[in-house]
């Protein structure tokens, strides 16, 4: 168990609001989880508990909420996180956590409120399969850094116009396979030592019930509302690490 109490609670704490989201909207475990574990728990074992909740809630919800998109709509998203992820991983140990929030947060925060503002905007059919593969290498490296592979998929999906479930299917399953093969990666370079397992059982326990509690959420809304939520949680998240990466820029 992790040493002291506040760290403990602080663990428990961004797993459960992380599973809940998670379960409402598909993803965003590690956005909403490191914006909470940033205050106590070192960065690296934050990753990498991050990316391990993030696939615990999506293979929750492979038998909560089966999504399977058409693999032509899929394929794409997948190829490009199969160079993205390795190039995340390996520029991990490099990073500089608190600028490369700062960044994404300030990104989230003027793009997805205006999406929110601008409902009416035509549907993006630009760029073909192409496009989609650069998103999904992009959601590559970000999955790599630390769990975050399904932000930029679920935006681009959002400007593409998916319907509910297509955009969940995306998610879900890209989520899935960056996240599994950034875990399996960990496991082999070394990063999820014996001390850590304990840290992973709490996320495990911490995250189950309000995932299933988002899931059921989910089912009750319409197309949407469903976007709204998306574009709300994005935005949220956004704000939530804009804020702790801008404290951690000042603080040096």
């Amino acid at each position: 168990m992790p040493a002291m109490d506040g760290t403990l609670w602080l663990l428990i704490g961004g797993a459960a609001l992380a599973g809940l989201v998670q379960g409402l909207s598909g993803f965003a475990f590690a956005m909403v989880a490191m914006s909470v574990w940033v205050w106590g728990l070192e960065p690296r074992t934050a990753a990498t508990l991050a990316i391990f909740g993030g696939l615990v809630g999506q293979v929750l919800q492979l038998f909560t909420v089966p999504r399977t998109p058409k693999l032509a709509v899929l394929g794409p998203y997948l190829l490009g996180a199969a160079a993205g992820v390795p190039l995340g991983l390996a520029l991990l140990p490099h990073l500089d956590l608190a600028l490369f929030k700062l960044l994404l947060g300030s990104f989230l925060v003027l793009c997805c409120p205006a999406l929110l503002l601008a409902h009416r905007l035509p549907a993006v059919h630009g760029g073909g399969r192409g496009a989609d593969a650069l998103v999904g290498l992009a959601g590559g490296v970000m999955g790599g850094l630390g769990g975050f592979s399904g932000v930029l998929p679920t935006l681009w999906s959002t400007l593409r116009g998916y319907d509910r479930d297509l955009q969940r299917g995306v998610i879900q399953n890209f989520s899935l396979a960056t996240l599994s093969a950034a875990l399996l990666v960990q496991f082999a370079s070394g990063a999820v030592t014996r001390a850590l397992l304990p840290q992973m059982a709490v996320v495990v326990v911490a995250l189950l019930v309000p995932s299933l509690l988002g899931t059921r959420l989910y089912r009750g809304l319409d197309v949407a509302a469903f976007r709204r939520v998306v574009l709300f949680v994005l935005s949220a998240s956004g704000l939530a690490m804009l804020g702790s990466g801008l404290a951690g820029v000042l603080g040096r």
